[in-house]
């Protein structure tokens, strides 16, 4: 009987451990796309930041902020 539930618990820890590992494996693979998405929206917002410093560097320039539309 004795032998019998050791059997049985050393099953559960061995369910248990592939368990525990496999779930490693997936928290693992879930940080490396979060780094990834982390890197996309950093370089995103630097070139969101330098698209509007563009537009607002070209605003500057001999454009009208209202312009009449050709239509007129």
């Amino acid at each position: 009987m004795l032998e019998q539930r050791i059997i049985e618990l050393e099953c559960k820890l061995a369910y248990q451990d592939d368990l525990v590992n496999a779930l490693n494996q997936v928290v693992a693979k879930q940080q490396q796309q979060i780094d990834c998405l982390e890197k996309t929206c950093t370089l995103l917002n630097e070139r969101l930041v330098s698209v509007m410093n563009a537009a607002s560097l070209d605003l500057t320039i001999d454009k009208p902020v209202y312009e009449i539309p050709p239509h007129y």
